[in-house]
């Protein structure tokens, strides 16, 4: 049995233009998100706005380059009006979704100052659960008409005059769903959200509209919920949501690492409706995926607020293995940008979050890394990479590729990146890459991440226990290179020249 894969490398074979709406993020009143992650007024951290400082510094390095807010579940049972005005006249609320107290001293205002202030596209979730249409125009025009109506002079009697401009919004979410707040079924779903879709691209036809999709594909309704949405919707909308969560409950970690098989089965079966709804409907009209939930979640299953302000919900201790199964996650975006083109990593801080915080400091999670690396080098073009390496059996995926491997190529800094994982857990894999076509003189450099454990994680005792470390480059040789891939490691190769 031969035990070396192979990666054939050729700019030409393209499969579609890389995102950048790819690498967001989310943040929901939940948990310590907001209050002790993102705001915290008070303390010495903070800067002048309550704004974490630490925070800040570690989201600017992460780069996301949309960031949905205020929801997730929260977003079913909120009036947009109590988090905006004097911060004094703002409602405490009993929040139900997450069964917490809600000061609602951080709000639509708030959130936009942060944004600003990171550079970050904003993306707005509407309630389609206690609200609806009406509600949904209410604060678009809150937040994007000129003024001299109601709602935009509201604005500016806030302090704020100026439009936001918010082009990303969000139909609701998981309506599907049982657990949600105004659950619905899809028809009903559906005509309330191409209603509002309508007279949202009335007032601006430029905005993108992101529908629900299912919340997860174990979903009984899945994908019929999504068939009927897009029938119904199809001309109106520009998205379609898909929401998923990984977790290794069997401690099983082949399966685990091997869950990638669940992302693609998931893109296919959304790619293929897209497609026959377009057929169905003789549409000119493209509508494409906004994976705008995506995680690992299994450590922490605390979902329960007790009635307290800011409790301390879903805080995942991310390890190792974590990282790897979301540097295979951002592979499986790479390789399928041709038709997904949102996504938003869930949350940001706090609650299964990259960053962790508490009263006097941060942790950088180990799946902060393979995220960062991933929106610092994965631009241009997504190129269709051929394939051949060893596999292992995963108990739950069957047979299992060793080498999870996607690839980019920016043609105006002529840089091409290699992403690879090595899903084994206790080989080294020794990878050959070879160019077709015209190669690059050399591997400009290469960052790596792993450990011998899986379950080696990051603390506030050992905060770089997992960190990607640099290696020197190489020369690349008749278009043949080399690598050594550890156990249990995720591997970016950078080109050039």
């Amino acid at each position: 049995m031969n035990n070396t894969a192979r990666v054939a490398i050729d700019v030409e074979r393209v499969i579609g233009d890389i995102s950048p709406l790819l690498f967001g993020g989310f943040a929901e009143h939940m948990g310590r998100c907001i209050y002790g992650g993102i705001y915290e007024p008070g303390s010495p951290l903070a800067d002048e706005h309550g704004f974490r400082r630490d925070v800040m510094a570690a989201l600017h390095e992460l780069n996301f380059t949309t960031i949905r807010y205020p929801g997730g579940n929260f977003v079913s049972g909120y009036h947009w009006l109590d988090g905006v005005g004097p911060k004094e006249q703002r409602p405490r609320l009993r929040e139900m979704a997450w069964q917490s107290i809600e000061t609602n001293q951080f709000g639509t205002d708030e959130f936009m100052q942060f944004c600003q202030a990171l550079g970050t596209e904003p993306m707005l979730g509407m309630n389609f659960g206690t609200r609806g249409v009406e509600d949904a125009c209410n604060l678009f025009e809150y937040c994007n008409a000129p003024l001299g109506t109601r709602w935009a002079d509201l604005r500016a009697a806030n302090g704020h005059p100026e439009p936001y401009n918010v082009k990303y919004w969000c139909l609701g979410n998981e309506m599907d769903g049982p657990w949600q707040i105004g659950h619905m079924d899809a028809i009903d779903y559906a005509k309330k959200a191409r209603e509002a879709a309508k007279l949202l691209k009335w007032n601006d036809p430029q905005v993108q509209l992101v529908a629900c999709g299912s919340s997860n594909p174990q979903l009984a309704t899945y994908p019929e919920w999504d068939r009927t949405v897009l029938e119904t919707t199809w001309e109106y909308v520009d998205y379609i949501s898909m929401h998923y969560y990984a977790g290794n409950h069997a401690d099983d970690l082949g399966s685990f690492l091997a869950t990638t098989a669940v992302f693609e089965n998931y893109v296919d079966t959304m790619a293929g409706l897209l497609r026959f709804v377009k057929g169905k409907l003789r549409s000119s009209h493209d509508v494409y995926l906004s994976w705008d939930e995506w995680n690992v979640f299994y450590h922490d299953q605390t979902l329960r607020g007790g009635w307290a302000e800011a409790p301390r919900l879903v805080e995942d201790v991310y390890n190792l293995a974590d990282a790897l199964v979301v540097a295979t996650w951002l592979n499986t975006f790479v390789r399928r940008c041709d038709v997904l083109k949102i996504a938003c990593v869930a949350q940001i801080v706090n609650v299964i979050a990259p960053i962790l915080t508490s009263s006097d400091g941060m942790v950088k999670q180990s799946i902060f890394y393979p995220f960062q690396l991933f929106r610092r080098y994965a631009a241009g073009k997504s190129l269709d990479l051929a394939v051949t390496s060893p596999t292992y059996t995963a108990k739950t995926h069957g047979e299992t590729p060793l080498l999870d491997a996607a690839a980019s190529y920016d043609a105006a800094s002529g840089q091409q990146a290699l992403f690879l994982v090595n899903r084994s857990a206790t080989d080294a894999l020794p990878v050959e890459l070879a160019w077709r076509g015209s190669a690059p003189q050399r591997i400009t450099a290469v960052y790596q991440l792993g450990g011998a454990d899986p379950k080696t994680a990051n603390t506030f005792a050992q905060p770089d226990a997992i960190t990607p470390q640099q290696l020197p480059g190489m020369a690349i040789n008749d278009g043949q290179a080399g690598l050594q891939l550890p156990p249990l490691s995720f591997t970016v190769v950078l080109t050039g020249g």
